[in-house]
């Protein structure tokens, strides 16, 4: 009778979730703990929002920034303001509210989002990091890549995000609101076969292999340019290589700022996933999907404001100078390929 009065009320009242467990789910932070992370999250939000808008401006203010691989690095950009301009504001709405305040529908959509963008972002720092590789390692085959190639690799990660986006909602695992009440995740809380496998499937192909794939790509460009300082050979003589050297240094970087945003929110699933997700701390809980999401406000840094030639577009562009005033070289770290867009 109690199971038939549960499964009635289920059918006439609003939830956020079909596991009866979380009909009536209460955040476990308290109001101060809940604006604490609402700050964090519309300052982190409106620092990606402008960061990421000066990247766009200075591809459309700078032709010779208009190259196919630059075009990677304007998808990234993309990736970040759809996380800031949509993700966070609905985040930091409901936690200045104390909970989750836009509905299931709401919930579904922006989890979806979220990882959407998340898993997009990654394929994207892929891509980045095969064109270092194929740049600098395999100039013979770099100097074969065109727009189409570019176009073909973009168009791969976006599609990734979307599939993984997407099975959630046709059942491969679900989307939930998490211990805090106010963010909607993977419903790592409900850890039954399809949340794990869905969990390791994801960890493996947008955790693991990508990770793998940087550290190879960035591993042999580090070997190839100390090869080359030692003994410059002619296939890849006319290469720029101090800024080479830049663009090593922030590679290391980026693989150090990968593992310290993405590994949290790999261990909460895990532990959801071969553990008891009870036991899993509240605090771990909220901190794993914000530091996946701080990758937003983190990524300009590494790849734009971090070098030192878009530096010197960007203070153009604050001291209001004509295009005709300021020289950028074509050779730039992170975008060595001189294929433009319009071929």
């Amino acid at each position: 009778m109690e199971d038939a009065l549960n499964h009635f009320s289920g059918t006439v009242t609003f939830n956020l979730s079909t596991d009866p467990t979380e009909r009536d789910h209460k955040s476990v932070f308290s109001q101060t703990e809940h604006i604490i992370v609402a700050t964090y999250l519309i300052t982190a939000g409106v620092i990606s929002l402008l960061s990421n808008i000066i990247v766009l401006i200075m591809f459309v203010k700078f032709k010779e920034l208009r190259t196919a691989t630059n075009a990677i690095i304007v998808n990234l950009a993309f990736t970040d303001i759809g996380v800031s301009g949509i993700g966070y504001p609905m985040s930091a709405a409901s936690d200045l509210h104390g909970s989750w305040k836009f509905g299931h529908a709401g919930c579904q959509t922006y989890a979806a989002l979220n990882i959407f963008f998340g898993m997009t972002s990654i394929g994207l720092l892929t891509v980045v990091a095969i064109d270092r590789y194929l740049t600098i390692s395999k100039p013979e085959i770099g100097r074969r890549m065109t727009s189409s190639t570019y176009t073909a690799l973009i168009t791969v990660a976006w599609v990734n995000g979307l599939f993984w986006a997407l099975m959630p909602v046709v059942g491969w695992a679900s989307y939930a609101p998490d211990p805090t009440g106010a963010t909607c995740t993977i419903n790592w809380r409900n850890n039954n076969s399809l949340f794990v496998s869905y969990t390791m499937t994801v960890i493996a192909v947008n955790f693991v292999v990508p990770l793998s794939v940087m550290f190879f790509c960035y591993y042999n460009v580090s070997k190839t340019m100390s090869r080359f300082i030692s003994s410059p050979s002619p296939e890849n003589i006319n290469l720029d290589w101090s800024d080479q050297l830049d663009v090593t240094k922030m590679s290391v970087v980026m693989i150090v700022m990968f593992l310290l945003a993405w590994s949290p929110y790999s261990i909460v699933c895990l532990w959801a996933s071969f553990g008891n997700p009870k036991l899993i701390p509240p605090a771990m809980a909220i901190i794993a999907p914000l530091f996946a999401k701080s990758s937003t406000f983190y990524n300009p840094c590494i790849y734009v404001i971090a070098n030192k030639k878009f530096r010197k577009a960007i203070m153009a562009m604050i001291c209001c100078q004509n295009r005709q005033e300021i020289t950028i070289n074509h050779t730039l770290p992170m975008t060595i390929s001189r294929v433009p867009l319009t071929e």
